[in-house]
């Protein structure tokens, strides 16, 4: 369970975050982290919240974003807020290590979903771009639908798509979460 200090890093995205207020901190009302990011890192695909409004305000670096049909980028003083169902994604636009903090709100399940994927990455578990396999990014997806989904296709097909996925990949023993290899199971109650 992540908690306020914590720090995790996703070596094929290039990103570390250092989590400054977590869920069980705000009451659920949010998740704020400090996030960095490597030179040519990026996060891992395009998504959309459905009910969370992310809002990024820039430290230092640039970052490049693209919302919805817009691309811009970003530097030391700028604020972004992406509100809830926009598709977004976000990169590092400059030469050096960009620096954002990132909120959250509501928090809803966005820490489990974040520690799962950088926990695969980080065990060699996602292909280059940080995702993993289609059948375990189904079960995964389907148990974080109201957290994040893809920007296409529309949401009743991919709910759909993960009707049949999630199944087949929990029969091959994949879980909504997941366990980085070394930590006791004790660890995720």
């Amino acid at each position: 369970m992540i908690s306020a200090g914590d720090t995790i890093h996703n070596p094929i995205t290039g990103e570390r975050l250092v989590f400054r207020k977590t869920s069980r901190e705000t009451g659920g009302q949010a998740v704020v982290i400090e996030t960095f990011v490597q030179p040519n890192g990026f996060v891992a695909a395009a998504h959309v919240h459905p009910s969370q409004e992310e809002r990024f305000e820039i430290l230092r670096g640039s970052v490049g974003f693209k919302v919805g049909r817009k691309k811009l980028v970003a530097g030391p003083g700028q604020r972004l807020t992406v509100p809830a169902g926009t598709p977004h994604k976000f990169w590092n636009a400059g030469d050096d290590e960009a620096h954002f903090v990132c909120e959250v709100r509501p928090a809803l399940q966005f820490e489990s979903l974040i520690e799962t994927m950088f926990s695969l990455a980080a065990d060699g578990k996602t292909n280059r771009k940080g995702m993993p396999n289609p059948l375990r990014l189904a079960v995964i997806a389907n148990a974080h639908f109201d957290t994040v989904q893809l920007p296409f296709p529309p949401a009743l097909v991919q709910k759909l798509g993960l009707a049949v996925g999630a199944p087949l990949g929990r029969v091959l023993g994949y879980g909504a979460t997941y366990v980085p290899s070394g930590t006791p199971l004790a660890a995720t109650v």
